[in-house]
């Protein structure tokens, strides 16, 4: 067994419902392999980087994407059934706010200095499609970064700033050269990319076939 873990880096948005359904079939996937050594780092992407800082109304939002509610409803009619085959009570009707993500990702990418980056994502995810929390609230992000255990007062520091925010674009950038369209996308030991919220079994796959070539390296 190889000493070194397995990385899988999660490209997601944590406004986008496949990345949550995308979350849980991952979480099972890793429950499949139990004493392999894994890391798992969430990696940031933006499905609309268009949306002001402050957000967007909800309808609005709908509007512009879906053509209004009703085109909405019939996507999402869709993902209310995937996520409920994983446990997910996704409540849309509930979201008053489409946010801006890059503060949620600059929490996300602090929290792995707290060894606190899948509580941080879970939670941020809770709020937007459970609680229907309006993620550009500072106040709520802080909460949030308490709750995965960081210092809240070094976090409004930081979120009062403009600290890695030039990072996290970056990133996303980097995503989209390296042909990433759409999330949420695992790349398995930086080498096998397995886009879409696919079938646990399909993420564990790529982790057999990465133990399978180093074992073949070695």
């Amino acid at each position: 067994m190889t000493t070194e873990p397995i990385t899988i880096d999660v490209i997601s948005d944590v406004m986008c419902p496949w990345c949550l359904i995308g979350k849980r079939r991952l979480e099972q996937a890793l429950a499949s392999r139990p004493g392999t050594p894994i890391e798992v780092r969430w990696r940031p992407f933006q499905l609309d980087p268009t949306i002001p800082e402050d957000g967007m109304d909800r309808q609005e939002y709908l509007q512009n994407k879906f053509g209004g509610p009703d085109g909405a409803k019939e996507v999402y009619d869709r993902v209310r059934d995937a996520g409920a085959e994983e446990g997910i009570g996704f409540k849309f009707e509930d979201i008053k706010k489409s946010p801006n993500t890059v503060n949620a990702h600059r929490l996300i990418r602090w929290a792995s200095s707290f060894d606190a980056q899948e509580k941080m994502v879970e939670r941020l995810f809770n709020l937007y499609f459970i609680e229907g929390a309006d993620l550009t609230d500072h106040t709520i992000l802080l909460d949030a970064a308490e709750a995965a255990g960081m210092e809240r007062d070094v976090v409004k520091q930081l979120l009062e700033s403009d600290a890695d925010k030039d990072s996290v674009r970056e990133e996303i950038v980097m995503a989209g050269q390296m042909g990433v369209t759409g999330v949420p996308c695992f790349i398995v030991d930086q080498k096998y990319a397995v886009m879409g919220a696919q079938p646990a079994d399909v993420i564990a796959g790529a982790i057999d076939k990465a133990l399978e070539e180093r074992g073949a390296e070695a």
